[in-house]
């Protein structure tokens, strides 16, 4: 699913575009002010990546990237990506761009079923595809409607996760970045768990936290 969007999905930058197209993204172009120097730097880091870059001023790579990088590609959404083994990540009601991809990014290397999210934010704005690094290719993301029942939520206040195994099916909630968990997802909830932290430690970034988390379930008897 891709929210029914058809405009091309912008990936600023070599490792967007190295990690979208090694997970099947159709390129439309890929672009930059320097081709040499843009194919020269995939070479380096991606010598398996394959690609063919044409020649744009620098302004037009601004315009399209939202500032200065050494390419730029343009992407049609997926159709549809297959999901991993792992659990499916619900983000609730996320607004910081940076944190959601982030968390694409870390959900994409645990192989989590997929990132679904609520509220307003598209997780597929650029800010997001650039901080996943180009990796919505490689794990299922989109925005839903309605919570599903039975979700495993993540809160300071629940039980520990150390004595919690994560089962591969699991949906696991986090709440946004300065609100914390909203009510509907608290009453869908069949298991509130708490990441253990140090005393006087207020909190842990997101991506952190999902990050813990499908580390958790990789730990226990659900990556078994």
């Amino acid at each position: 699913m891709t929210d029914g969007s058809v405009e091309p999905v912008v990936l600023s930058g070599v490792h967007a575009v190295k990690h979208a197209v090694r997970f099947g993204a159709e390129l439309e172009s890929v672009v930059s002010a320097d081709p040499a120097a843009a194919l020269a730097l995939m070479e380096a880091v991606a010598p398996d990546v394959r690609v063919s870059v044409r020649r744009v001023p620098a302004a037009g790579i601004v315009r399209l990237a939202g500032g200065p990088v050494e390419l730029v590609g343009l992407a049609r959404r997926p159709s549809s990506v297959p999901a991993g083994p792992g659990p499916s990540v619900l983000l609730d009601n996320p607004r910081h761009l940076g944190n959601l991809g982030a968390v694409v990014r870390v959900a994409a290397g645990f192989g989590a079923r997929a990132v679904l999210s609520t509220g307003t934010v598209d997780p597929w704005h650029p800010t997001v595809v650039r901080a996943a690094a180009g990796l919505h290719w490689a794990v299922p993301v989109r925005r839903v409607g309605e919570i599903p029942d039975g979700v495993l939520a993540f809160d300071a206040g629940g039980e520990d996760l150390r004595g919690v195994d994560i089962p591969s099916d699991a949906v696991l909630a986090f709440g946004s970045e300065r609100h914390g968990l909203s009510e509907p997802v608290r009453a869908r909830a069949a298991r509130v768990v708490a990441i253990p932290i140090r005393d006087r430690v207020s909190s842990y970034n997101l991506a952190t936290s999902v990050a813990v988390a499908l580390y958790a379930w990789t730990a226990g008897t659900g990556a078994r």
